[in-house]
């Protein structure tokens, strides 16, 4: 198991270089950004694996936001959304599943 985190790791350091790319062409910025990229994936993966077994419905919210930015991406070309709107849905998902959670595992 630790092998495939510390490969999807790596592979998502070395995804984002193109990205960083579009920002900076600073060796030192790329090379920092991904070092702290792969050290901080190991630890989000163990922080979320914690809170989905928790919040057995932030999965959904996470589903639903992962749907919200993809079909933003796509309408892109003809309909801006201002980043304050994206913050508030995604916000507003997250939050909505946590307490969905809450309230399904409630004790009687």
């Amino acid at each position: 198991m630790l092998i495939l985190i510390e490969v999807s790791d790596v592979v998502f350091a070395v995804d984002s270089i193109p990205a960083i790319f579009a920002i900076t062409t600073d060796p030192f910025i790329v090379f920092t950004s991904n070092i702290f990229a792969i050290l901080g994936l190991r630890a989000l993966h163990f922080l979320l694996a914690d809170v989905a077994d928790r919040f057995h419905l932030l999965k959904y919210g996470f589903a639903m936001v992962l749907t919200f930015i993809g079909t933003k991406m796509l309408i892109a070309p003809w309909i801006h959304l201002p980043v304050v709107i994206s913050l508030v849905v995604v916000s507003v998902l997250i939050g909505a599943s946590v307490i969905a959670s809450l309230i399904a595992t409630r004790k009687p």
